[in-house]
């Protein structure tokens, strides 16, 4: 399953970068990849550079794209399924930076 996994995200992570016109879909970073068990559904996660505003557009724009990128899947890949593209937004860069900063802040008091 990782290797489809990669697989998907390398797909998707090529044609954002090369292929979407959208103007909403900024700087977007494919990090992960999850596919169901029957790879007809996949979860794929996404950093966006910028404020909530431009999360929120970027997952829109992506969510307009995503029959353009199933078919690019469809073309690339060799699969019984092309998967249904789900995007979200991964939260653990955000996260890693506030544990960051709390451990500064932390060390700042000592």
């Amino acid at each position: 399953m990782r290797r489809v996994n990669e697989a998907v995200r390398e797909v998707v992570s090529m044609h954002i970068a090369d292929d979407l016109r959208d103007p909403r879909v900024g700087f977007v970073t494919v990090t992960s990849v999850e596919t169901s068990p029957d790879l007809r559904h996949a979860r794929v996660y996404v950093t966006v550079l910028g404020d909530e505003d431009a999360r929120g557009a970027a997952l829109a724009g992506l969510g307009s794209a995503s029959g353009f990128l199933q078919a690019q899947i469809a073309r690339e890949l060799r699969m019984k399924n092309t998967p249904t593209l789900d995007f979200v937004y991964d939260e653990t860069t955000d996260r890693g930076f506030r544990i960051d900063q709390l451990i500064r802040d932390e060390e700042e008091r000592g």
